[in-house]
């Protein structure tokens, strides 16, 4: 059990706090409500950018790191379609330098031509390395714009293509800066050795004169229901052919995202799944092949993700997945099966719900999610699935007229 107090501050900040006497650490999370959903169609990767400018500096505070680290800190941060996270450890005793740092950056970030030109070609770099000169690395930039086609998940977090980056102005970064990065649009979340007194006290100390602003965002159509399949197919330089398979499915809060995410894992996760043992280690179709969701806030995917072993023909390859996929959409899952998946997904919240900072970045995105008691309750969720919710969420997502898939075929 997670035990939390929260409370709103007159600018819209939500705060959060979770004592735990254990320890001798202190974290402290911001959630920003924002993430590549919220950008504008023709200058994308904002929000990813907006991850590396929150390190280059403030009005008060020339080095973010050397400061932390001064403090015996350490600190990092992620963007994903719907969110920016930061996030920083301390020793208990200093954590009042965590609260300078990361409100002196929400009220004063220091966005500059030079910093900014200097993260713009950072992100450019990532984009190239991890995106375009790997093998496979430009999978979402494939994949996202076939299985959406109008919603703006349709891109990956690093943005549609680099000129968007590149084209990035100051004032563009500024504006954005303004419309989101700002009390009444996150939430700070405050877990470790610390009371909820003194927690009040350097909240109301750092955050509580940071004006609120208008939190603009921009409008985007519902991705409507897929009712044809869609294929695309890519020669490129890659060592062995894949497949990608992405079904459209529910969105984070639904009820059916449990039943979802354990079809995920009886069909696809890990070497004990049915993809696994009958595709890869029986019929040595493919060398690998993974199951897994999106778990966006909107409506995500359901993707299906295998290389091939040289010489298999991939619609052959392709035939074994609508197998594996027509026999679970029609028996019963076993209760072994669903059991081992219970007690795998049990242990893996209880064991993620020790540290400190696992628990800072639960608060806050169940508390973004509308029901900050998930962190207690989420485990009864999934240990409440029964094979007919799994059977009913696999016959209605697993259709290949839900479907967009992907073919890879090395040159």
């Amino acid at each position: 059990m997670i035990s939390f107090n929260k409370y709103i501050l007159e600018n819209g900040l939500t705060v959060i706090h979770h004592e735990d006497k254990t320890t001798e650490l202190c974290v402290l999370n911001i959630l920003y409500n924002v993430g590549s959903k919220d950008e504008d169609p023709n200058k994308t990767g904002f929000a990813h950018l907006f991850e590396h400018l929150m390190f280059g500096g403030s009005k008060n505070i020339k080095e973010f790191d050397k400061e932390l680290q001064k403090a015996a800190g350490e600190s990092n941060a992620f963007t994903s379609n719907d969110i920016t996270n930061y996030y920083l450890t301390l020793p208990a005793n200093n954590i009042e330098t965590g609260f300078w740092l990361e409100s002196d950056r929400m009220l004063n970030l220091n966005i500059t031509q030079k910093s900014l030109t200097v993260q713009k070609s950072v992100v450019i770099e990532e984009f190239k390395e991890r995106y375009l000169n790997q093998p496979y690395g430009d999978l979402w930039l494939k994949i996202l714009p076939l299985a959406y086609t109008v919603h703006p998940y349709s891109w990956a977090t690093i943005g549609k293509e680099i000129v968007h980056i590149e084209a990035a102005t100051i004032e563009d970064v500024k504006l954005f800066f303004k419309r989101f990065y700002c009390p009444n649009n996150a939430i700070l979340s405050i877990a470790g050795n610390i009371s909820l007194e003194k927690t009040k006290q350097l909240v109301d100390k750092w955050f509580s004169s940071i004006p609120a602003q208008v939190s603009k965002r921009v409008p985007y159509k519902k991705e409507p229901e897929q009712t044809l399949a869609r294929h695309e197919t890519f020669k490129t330089n890659v060592p062995l052919d894949a497949i990608i398979k992405a079904y459209h499915c529910c969105e984070r809060s639904s009820p059916d995202y449990y039943a979802t995410d354990m079809l995920c894992d009886v069909l696809g996760a890990g070497r004990s799944s049915r993809l696994y043992n009958t595709l890869v280690k029986e019929k040595k179709l493919f060398s690998s092949i993974d199951c897994y969701i999106t778990s966006d806030i909107d409506p995500g995917l359901f993707i299906i993700e295998g290389k091939l072993i040289k010489g298999i023909n991939i619609k052959d390859a392709e035939n074994a997945i609508f197998q594996e996929i027509k026999q679970i959409k029609s028996s019963p899952i076993s209760d072994y099966e669903i059991q081992k998946i219970k007690n795998k997904t049990e242990t893996n919240i209880r064991f993620n719900d020790i540290g400190v900072l696992n628990k800072a970045m639960k608060l806050a995105y169940c508390e973004l999610l509308g029901d900050i008691n998930l962190v207690n309750t989420e485990s009864n969720q999934y240990l409440s699935v029964s094979s007919d919710n799994i059977q009913s969420v696999s016959n209605n997502i697993l259709n290949e007229s839900n479907c967009s898939t992907v073919y890879y075929l090395a040159k």
